[in-house]
């Protein structure tokens, strides 16, 4: 008989999986995850600081009782002393030196995601995102 657990089980193991796996590979290129979702934001355009913060607030730590909330700020500093990203008066933006960067690891991220879809279709990988964003839906999720 097989070992039929709860869709949480799976959820929070795959999500571990995913994280451990994108954290090594960014890390064998001196990038870290937040690192690498903001880039991809600026890549998109000039941002402030909060609209960084919203397009990456799901991997931010919330403010607690002991510390305030992460900002993306504090991720930017690397990639500023890297020469990846210009700070503005008005915010931050991608420099040449960083799209150039940001499309070398694109092409890393994107041999990671092939090998964790491996056997799965795109079409159960479509389905599969679509069930879990009604899932998010009905437990409240509304952006």
């Amino acid at each position: 008989m097989s070992d039929r657990r709860p869709i949480g089980f799976w959820l929070k193991l795959v999500d571990r999986l995913i994280d451990e796996q994108f954290a090594l590979t960014l890390e064998e290129h001196g990038i870290t995850r937040r690192q690498w979702q903001l880039l991809n934001v600026l890549a998109a355009g000039p941002a402030s600081v909060e609209q960084l913060d919203a397009e990456v607030a799901p991997f931010l730590q919330a403010a607690t009782d002991d510390s305030p909330a992460e900002s993306s700020v504090e991720h930017l500093t690397e990639l500023i002393e890297s020469a990846w990203v210009n700070a503005t008066p008005t915010g931050y933006e991608l420099t040449d030196r960083g799209a150039a960067a940001l499309a070398r690891l694109e092409v890393v991220v994107a041999e990671q995601r092939t090998r964790s879809t491996a056997g799965v279709s795109e079409q159960e990988y479509l389905t599969t995102v679509s069930v879990l964003e009604r899932v998010a839906r009905n437990l409240g999720f509304e952006r």
